[in-house]
């Protein structure tokens, strides 16, 4: 059985996908998949061994452009058994329709009745959770999703992560605590920079180092973070975020003992890692996407605005996220573990 899925254009959404390339096989053990993606999620997916191979999708995300879309869907012409659609787009359903895959599987959506033909109504009270959603394009409608659900496990070559070290001049000499300050989605996920400069403090105190990753976008923040620190402990800290591919980022991701990051694609990422994570959340719910891993502490302050699911506050207080004191977040490190003050590569791995 040969499908092709249509993958998401997030981060986080990609790193969550997994879930239904790990449902496939458990019916399917033989099947091929492949995965019809932009390109910057080539890290991911060929860290996921369900996966055969990443096919580059070309076009940025709202752009119709049909004649390349139809140009793509005839160059896959006769390859696939079935295709699922994971966008609910219906630009997403072209390819495979030009394709002429037999099976076209995905959500209802954006009128696209016609270019699929196994179309499904989504009860969001039966999934609420976004996985859920995912693997239930695996089975058949109205199939009882098994029990547990699998989780996202992105695998981590030993010769590559010892690159990235190398490259970027790391050591491993103490334990390492990442932080993820950024959100693409916007400021109301983004605790702030003071925040985070505190509990960056607290851990190099106790013997830690600090890496800071994301996007070129987030190395501003990256650096107000650390021109917070005092000398003698800026020097424990290095601003990763804009430096590194997304590649080094996941595998050096990898070497953390602790995680405290935003709700973003960092998060889901260092959740497939299973890494010891707290997960800070503002104007966002973890009811949806929740961080999976076996070692998660999700913060939030509960007030009553929040989850308002904006960009923006709407108030221009961000109190969601300006009152949730850095205490906690230390606390809920803590609680992880991260207070003990040595980690072997032994123990990361």
């Amino acid at each position: 059985m040969r499908i092709l899925i249509i993958g998401p254009s997030w981060v986080g959404d990609m790193v969550m996908a997994q879930t239904l390339f790990q449902s496939l096989k458990q019916q399917h053990p033989d099947c091929v998949i492949d995965v019809l993606a932009p390109e910057w999620s080539r890290p991911i997916l060929e860290r996921m061994p369900e996966v055969r191979q990443a096919l580059s999708f070309p076009l940025g995300h709202g752009a119709l452009e049909l004649a390349t879309r139809r140009r793509i869907g005839k160059s896959l012409a006769g390859q696939y058994d079935q295709a699922i659609l994971l966008p609910n787009s219906l630009k997403s359903a072209l390819v495979p329709y030009f394709a002429g895959i037999p099976k076209r599987t995905g959500w209802r959506g954006e009128m696209r009745y016609l270019l699929l033909n196994d179309v499904r109504k989504l009860d969001k009270a039966r999934y609420p959770l976004m996985i859920e959603r995912f693997m239930a394009l695996a089975y058949a409608p109205g199939t009882e999703l098994p029990k547990p659900y699998p989780r996202p496990a992105l695998q981590i070559e030993a010769a590559s992560r010892e690159a990235a070290l190398a490259k970027f001049g790391l050591e491993l000499d103490r334990p390492v605590l990442a932080l993820c300050p950024g959100a693409e989605f916007g400021e109301a996920k983004r605790w702030p920079a003071e925040h985070y400069a505190e509990v960056a403090e607290a851990m190099i105190r106790q013997g830690w180092q600090v890496w800071l990753f994301g996007s070129k976008n987030d190395h501003p923040v990256g650096e107000q973070i650390r021109d917070r620190l005092i000398p003698g402990l800026r020097e424990e800290s290095c601003n990763l975020a804009g430096e590194t591919s997304l590649a080094e980022a996941i595998d050096l991701m990898s070497c953390a003992s602790a995680v405290v990051s935003n709700d973003s694609g960092l998060m889901h990422v260092a959740a497939a890692l299973n890494r010891p994570l707290v997960a800070v959340y503002g104007s966002t719910s973890p009811g949806f996407t929740p961080p999976l891993a076996d070692q998660v502490e999700v913060v939030r302050t509960g007030i009553e605005c929040s989850p308002c699911f904006d960009r923006t506050c709407r108030f221009g207080h961000y109190n969601c996220l300006r009152l949730l004191e850095p205490a906690k977040v230390i606390a809920a490190l803590h609680s992880l573990g991260g207070s003990d003050l040595i980690a072997t590569v032994a123990e990361v791995d």
